[in-house]
């Protein structure tokens, strides 16, 4: 079993910057591959990035290629997501997402991932 807790979000005026992360509880943080999704209201969930085990691979949505950078630190059982150049339109609450699979494989699935945090909000005013 896995807890995900988000921090980092807030109100940043267009054109800032935002850090999340999301940290996990247990031992076994480095086995598994994390998400960041979000979700702005009357809309569904949306892949935002993912990043393999050991870091070395990543994905993003294209909304958040070269914006956004997705990180982890084994050691503190923490994954990151950057977020620069925010627009309005990036206003949601933003969730991360661990999955027990080792392989970096269907990362944009939502499906994929066996667990999930309780989310945090970013809202990016115009």
């Amino acid at each position: 079993q896995v807890q995900l807790v988000e921090s980092g979000g807030g109100l940043v005026q267009a054109g800032g910057s935002l850090r999340l992360s999301c940290a996990a509880s247990g031992r076994t943080f480095s086995a598994y591959k994390m998400g960041w999704f979000r979700q702005a209201p009357g809309k569904e969930r949306e892949f935002v990035a993912a990043i393999s085990v050991s870091g070395g691979s990543t994905d993003y949505a294209d909304f958040a290629k070269g914006r956004f950078t997705i990180s982890r630190d084994n050691a503190k059982n923490t994954v990151y997501l950057q977020m620069n150049s925010l627009k309005p339109e990036d206003t949601a609450v933003y969730y991360c997402a661990a999955d027990r699979s080792p392989y970096f494989i269907m990362v944009r699935n939502p499906t994929s991932y066996d667990y999930w945090g309780q989310g945090t909000q970013v809202t990016v005013s115009s």
